[in-house]
C-alpha cells in the first residue's frame, strides 16, 4: 500500500507538470505570434518605404520632366556646348510660308532644316568680333563699368537703358536703348572712328562671307542667289528683369513670320554657355521633342525661316550672352550691303 501511497504525489506532480508544460507552450505560441506580428509590420513598414522612395524618387523624375519640357522645352541636345562639331545637320519638311511670298528659284527652300557647325569660324575670331560687340554696346551705357565710356548718350536720352537685352546694327548703326533706337553714326558722326577701326569692319564682312558659303553649301544654293537683309545684328543679353515688353525675348516665333524677308537665319555665338552665362540656350520647338542648342563661342547655328523651325531662347539666369544673328533672303530688293566705316 505504501508504494501506492507514494504513487499518489507522483501523479500529483505529474499532473502539475502537465499544466506547466500547456502553459509554457501557449506562452510561446503567444510570444511566437508577437514576434510574428512584429516581424510582419517591420517588413511592411520597410516595403513602405521602399514604396515611398520609389514613388519619390518617380515623381522627381516627372517632375523634372514636366520642369524641363514646360519651362525651357528642351528633350533632347542638338549640340553640347563641351563638343566641338564638324557639321551637324538636320533635315525637316518645309513649311508653307514660302508660298505666300515671291518665289526666288535656285534660293527660295526646297530643302528646309538646320544645321551646326564649330568649324567655319575660330574662338579667337569669336573673341575679336565680341570686343567689336562690347565697345559697340558699350555706347549705350548699359554693362556695368563700361558704361562709363560713353556717358553722354544716357545723359542726353534720359532714359531707363538697363534692360535685359541690347541690340546692335552695324550696318544701320541702331542701338537700343531701354525701348528706344538712336543712330550711333549720325551721334557720334567722325567719332565713331575712335570706337570702331577698319580691321573690326574687315573682319565682320568675312565672318559674314564664311557663314553666307556654309549655308549655300549646306542647302544646296549659289551663294550669290543670297544676300544680307536687315535686321543683321549683335545681341547682348542678361539676367536683368525685364521693363517692357520689348525686353520679353523670350517668346517663340517665326523669323518669316516676323521679318517677311528673311530666308536663311543664322546665328554666331560669342561667349560660351555655363562658363560665360547661364540658361540663354537656343530651342528648337518641334511637335512632340524640343531640341536645343548650347551656345559656344565660334558656333555657328543656321536654319530656314520658315515655320518648320519655330523657335525661341530660354531666359538667360546669369552672366552674359554675346550673339549675332546674319540674316539673308533670296529676293535682290531686301538686300543690304555691308557695314563701311566712314
Amino acid at each position: 500500500m505504501a508504494p501506492q501511497r507514494r504513487a499518489g504525489p507522483k501523479a500529483a506532480e505529474s499532473g502539475g507538470g502537465s499544466a506547466g508544460t500547456w502553459a509554457d507552450r501557449g506562452e510561446r505560441r503567444r510570444l511566437s505570434s508577437v514576434r510574428k506580428s512584429r516581424a510582419h509590420q517591420e517588413s511592411r513598414r520597410k516595403w513602405l518605404k521602399v514604396a515611398f522612395l520609389v514613388s519619390s524618387a518617380v515623381l522627381v523624375s516627372l517632375l523634372s520632366w514636366s520642369y524641363l519640357v514646360s519651362e525651357d522645352g528642351v528633350a533632347e541636345v542638338l549640340a553640347h556646348y563641351s563638343e566641338s562639331l564638324q557639321d551637324r545637320f538636320i533635315e525637316v519638311p518645309c513649311s508653307e510660308d514660302y508660298d505666300s511670298h515671291k518665289r526666288f528659284e535656285g534660293c527660295t527652300p526646297r530643302k528646309c532644316g538646320r544645321g551646326i557647325t564649330d568649324a567655319v569660324i575660330t574662338r579667337e575670331e569669336a573673341e575679336r568680333i565680341r570686343r567689336i560687340a562690347e565697345r559697340g554696346l558699350s555706347l549705350g551705357g548699359s554693362d556695368g563699368g563700361s558704361s562709363r565710356t560713353f556717358p553722354v548718350l544716357q545723359d542726353f536720352l534720359k532714359i531707363n537703358i538697363n534692360g535685359p537685352a541690347s541690340i546692335l546694327d552695324l550696318h544701320s548703326g541702331a542701338l537700343s536703348v531701354g525701348k528706344h533706337f538712336v543712330n550711333l553714326y549720325r551721334y557720334f558722326g567722325d567719332k565713331i572712328q575712335e570706337v570702331f577701326t577698319e580691321e573690326d569692319f574687315q573682319l565682320y564682312r568675312d565672318v559674314r562671307r564664311r557663314i553666307q558659303q556654309t549655308i549655300a553649301q549646306a542647302f544646296g544654293i549659289s551663294s550669290s542667289s543670297m544676300y544680307l537683309t536687315k535686321p543683321t545684328f549683335f545681341s547682348r543679353i542678361n539676367s536683368t528683369e525685364a521693363k517692357t515688353t520689348h525686353d520679353e525675348y523670350w517668346h517663340p516665333h517665326i523669323d518669316k513670320v516676323t521679318y517677311g524677308s528673311f530666308d536663311y537665319t543664322s546665328l554666331l555665338y560669342l561667349s560660351d554657355y555655363t562658363e560665360d552665362f547661364g540658361g540663354g540656350r537656343f530651342v528648337f520647338m518641334d511637335v512632340g521633342a524640343n531640341r536645343t542648342v548650347e551656345p559656344r563661342a565660334g558656333r555657328v547655328s543656321f536654319f530656314t525661316s520658315g515655320s518648320e523651325n519655330l523657335h525661341r531662347v530660354e531666359k538667360v539666369r546669369w552672366g552674359t550672352r554675346y550673339a549675332i544673328t546674319i540674316s539673308f533672303t533670296c529676293n535682290p530688293d531686301h538686300g543690304i550691303e555691308d557695314p563701311v566705316l566712314t
